[in-house]
């Protein structure tokens, strides 16, 4: 017969691993959400991608600047993360009447508001030092993506134009900068080429979300565009964006035809895509159509960008 006492103690025991173990992933969830890692991880991409084509245009050897690698990746997504925080920090009081950020830590007081804005510079202030044993160039610029996105995005332009969605663009177009002046301090057109792609591919991305979520928008008073305009008005602008993108390819010649023919061939495929919004009576599902075309047209494009400078 088995000891009642030990048998007790070990379900105790267990029961007490158990959560601990919990909580602890609770609080590892709470941390992700609070740094965005979505946003962190899809702006890895970009990063790397300038941090990879400046070797190569260098001329430079990846494995033999693996720590410049590393610094980068690492300071950039630290400094991303530590923005994300802050906007959080910002945002606790708008969260609360938007399906999609009702749950963050900050609305629902699993992490103390000035803990969060703390995280935020703690992080800001690691990543800037990781990015300082890169190159001074690519620190200046991170530093610069911080201030768009923290202060004229987060602090004033979200909750008070229209035109929030294009200042907003600037620090999402910044992480292939950083990459690149890591590597080489006197950013070349492809940098800026890279930048110009980000920053195009923003609007029509970020419109297609905020007419799927057009209503939590309006509960919380944000004047996105489909807010204030209307849904015609945004697919129009939409288009214009999409098209905007059509010439870019020919900014990256020297990544050969292969690339130059995939670019445009997604360019094309999203404008068509964009085209076809005039004639679905369903703008929600033509919005989700677009918005999901977009995530993976970055991904493809940016990809592509390293794989054709391995062949």
């Amino acid at each position: 017969m088995p000891n009642s006492k030990a048998f007790g103690e070990a379900t105790i025991e267990n029961g007490s691993t158990g959560l601990n173990s919990h909580m602890e992933t609770t609080m590892w969830k709470d941390f992700m959400a609070l740094i965005k890692i979505g946003i962190v991880n899809s702006n890895l991409i970009t990063t790397f991608t300038g941090i990879w084509l400046a070797l190569h245009f260098s001329g430079q050897s990846f494995l033999n600047n693996l720590d410049i690698v590393l610094f980068t990746v690492i300071g950039s997504s630290l400094i991303i993360a530590g923005s994300c925080s802050i906007n959080n920090y910002i945002d606790r009081d708008i969260d609360p009447l938007m399906e999609r950020t009702k749950s963050r830590p900050t609305v629902t007081g699993k992490i103390v508001p000035s803990k969060v804005l703390g995280l935020g510079i703690l992080l800001i202030a690691i990543g800037t030092i990781f990015l300082f044993f890169t190159t001074v160039t690519a620190t200046v610029i991170g530093l610069l993506g911080v201030f768009s996105y923290v202060v004229l995005y987060s602090m004033w332009s979200k909750r008070q134009l229209v035109s929030n969605t294009i200042i907003g663009s600037i620090s999402g177009a910044v992480p292939p900068l950083i990459g690149w002046a890591a590597v080489d301090g006197n950013l070349d057109i492809i940098a800026w080429s890279l930048f110009i792609i980000m920053f195009i591919w923003q609007p029509p991305h970020f419109y297609a979300l905020a007419m799927r979520r057009v209503e939590e928008y309006r509960a919380a008073g944000i004047p996105m565009l489909p807010v204030v305009k209307g849904f015609k008005t945004t697919k129009k602008h939409i288009l214009v964006w999409v098209a905007a993108l059509l010439p870019t390819p020919l900014l990256l010649t020297s990544l050969g035809i292969p690339f130059l023919i995939l670019a445009t061939v997604l360019n094309i495929g999203w404008l068509v895509l964009g085209i076809y919004g005039y004639k679905i009576k369903d703008d929600i599902k033509w919005a989700k159509l677009m918005f999901v075309y977009s995530l993976q047209y970055l991904t493809i494009i940016f990809v592509a960008m390293v794989i054709v400078t391995l062949v």
